[in-house]
């Protein structure tokens, strides 16, 4: 005998069945598979990531991303290796780091000899009277760590200034074609915060200038065009997609500002950026925050960069106590501390955000005072003061980042690369607060993590390798220099991507993968997490996603 059920038991069985089904959902335009890892605590893992218009529509396994399959929709299979949030670079010079890329590159000229003949090699391509800048040397790598000298050169460029950097900017050698445009003299003498350096025996300059002794050079180069500048950009965006990079923190200039926003008129920008201008113009940048805003998801502006002192390679940080080296120096202070302070009160009423350059124990200890005197005099903000570099610091000072809530802007390849020399410079005891990575975490600071780009190579996953192992890179170091600040893989993605985020003031849109935040997204080579940290420098890029746009795939 057939029973038939009840029509009310066939509808309710019907909509039972309706309800169990996902429900249809727009298809996505892009959809990526692999081993995500999201940077989202609250679900730290994935499958896949759906991506629409721009933004991410959901992350989660893979029979969950599936339903966001459409005909149109374009499919990134990165199997069991690894995904992560676009990389973040809170600290670069970046156009400049474009002309670097176009110029002659002196970065690993491990002699004097191939440091001239890369010169002489160049200057043969170039019309006459062209300056060549750049270069980027690094004596350290030199028999005896020799300085260059205008000598070295002036017969191999008789017919083009030449100005090249050492590889953290604050020193040059000039050439005697260089000297004379800018009227550079025996006679001169070096303004406060610079140095002009001399020859022992016979008091002749040598062509070497620190710091503020450059400016008369940089007056004298003449300036470039937009089209020149246009170009170097877009060198650079291309580099920077190469590298997984997706947002850049650019410490330069108005000039760079005015490129950054042409470009953005053009949507030719494929890597956010927030843009820093010079703290001395910082009634010029609340003016045009007033009439202006601070711009959008893709070019933001708001930011003042400043310098407190110089460098460690050029020994022109400032520091307490003298170099072991040059025990006649305690560094210099580039900017005198009254005028950094009234800049920093000024820019802070006005509401902007202040990112000051500091590298020695005194010059950073000095700055977080003036720190928390503007904040002790302005009352509480989100204001987010951040240090670049916060290098060399007194164990006394660590806390107070956490404390005060100031972010510190660090670059971990120098730790490898400074690492292999600074004992040269400094005791054991300053050497203990350099690059303090693990220390300023459990101060529960905000670490973003950059390269100072072109004084180190703009990859995050170098800079990753070099917080996660400290092995300096002649390899005298193999378990770490001063390993106790050694950070995990996960902090260290991190630093590069939500610590980036939290820099500039984007962490509710980028940093992370999750729903509704911009889809800017990186595709490695390997399972990141499966890779042992001393091979962690060989892992690769395998595609970048910027704004839901596919902008580099490694071919």
């Amino acid at each position: 005998m057939t029973t038939h059920r009840p029509w009310f038991a066939l509808v309710a069985a019907a909509l039972l069945a309706a309800c169990s089904q996902p429900a249809p959902v727009r298809p996505a335009d892009l959809i990526v598979y692999g081993r995500v890892w999201t940077g989202d605590s609250a679900a730290p893992t994935a499958a896949g990531i759906a991506v629409r218009g721009g933004t991410i529509v959901a992350v989660g396994s893979k029979r969950q991303i599936d339903r966001f399959r459409g005909p149109g929709t374009r499919v990134l299979d990165n199997g069991e290796r690894s995904v992560v949030p676009g990389f973040g670079d809170s600290h670069t010079h970046f156009i400049s780091g474009g002309f670097q890329l176009m110029s002659v590159d002196l970065r690993d000229a491990d002699t004097p000899a191939e440091f001239v003949r890369r010169l002489a090699e160049f200057a043969k391509g170039l019309p006459k009277g062209r300056w060549i800048l750049g270069g980027d040397w690094d004596h350290e790598r030199w028999p005896g760590a020799p300085l260059p000298r205008k000598e070295w050169i002036d017969s191999v460029t008789p017919d083009h200034p030449v100005f090249v950097s050492r590889l953290d900017g604050h020193m040059g050698v000039a050439n005697s074609a260089a000297l004379r445009r800018a009227r550079i003299t025996r006679a001169s003498r070096a303004p406060a915060g610079g140095e002009i350096l001399r020859d022992a025996a016979t008091g002749e300059i040598t062509g070497l200038l620190k710091d503020n002794a450059m400016d008369p050079i940089w007056r004298a180069v003449p300036d470039r065009t937009t089209a020149e500048t246009d170009s170097a950009l877009a060198v650079a965006l291309r580099h920077a997609a190469e590298n997984g990079v997706t947002t850049i923190h650019s410490v330069d200039g108005w000039g760079d500002l005015a490129a950054f926003k042409r470009a953005l008129a053009r949507n030719a920008l494929t890597a956010r950026v927030y843009a820093f201008v010079p703290i001395s113009t910082w009634k010029m940048l609340a003016d045009t925050v007033r009439a202006e805003g601070r711009g959008d998801d893709w070019l933001r502006w708001g930011g003042l960069k400043g310098f407190m002192d110089g460098s460690l390679g050029s020994t022109t940080a400032a520091f307490f106590e003298p170099y072991l080296d040059a025990p006649n120096t305690r560094g210099l202070l580039v900017t005198d501390s009254a005028t950094m302070r009234g800049w920093i009160l000024a820019a802070d009423s006005a509401g902007l955000q202040v990112g000051i350059h500091a590298i020695g124990d005194r010059a950073n200890a000095e700055l977080l005072d003036f720190y928390a005197e503007a904040a002790r005099l302005h009352g509480g903000r989100d204001r987010r003061f951040r240090i670049e570099h916060a290098q060399h610091l007194r164990q006394a000072d660590i806390p107070r980042f956490g404390q005060q809530g100031v972010v510190p802007v660090m670059q971990p390849y120098h730790a490898i690369d400074d690492g292999r020399w600074a004992w040269k410079r400094l005791d054991t005891l300053r050497l203990s607060g350099t690059y303090a990575f693990r220390s300023l975490l459990a101060s529960s600071a905000h670490l973003a993590f950059g390269s100072d780009w072109t004084v180190a190579p703009l990859s995050p996953i170098l800079g990753i390798y070099a917080a996660v192992t400290r092995r300096t890179l002649d390899d005298k170091n193999p378990g770490g220099w001063f390993p106790e600040e050694k950070i995990t893989l996960e902090q260290a993605l991190k630093a590069y991507t939500a610590g980036v985020a939290y820099a500039g003031f984007m962490e509710g849109r980028t940093g992370i993968l999750r729903p509704e935040m911009l889809a800017d997204v990186v595709l490695l080579d390997r399972d990141l997490f499966a890779v042992p940290p001393e091979s962690l420098s060989t892992v690769r890029v395998q595609a970048t996603i910027a704004g839901g746009r596919v902008v580099y795939e490694r071919r």
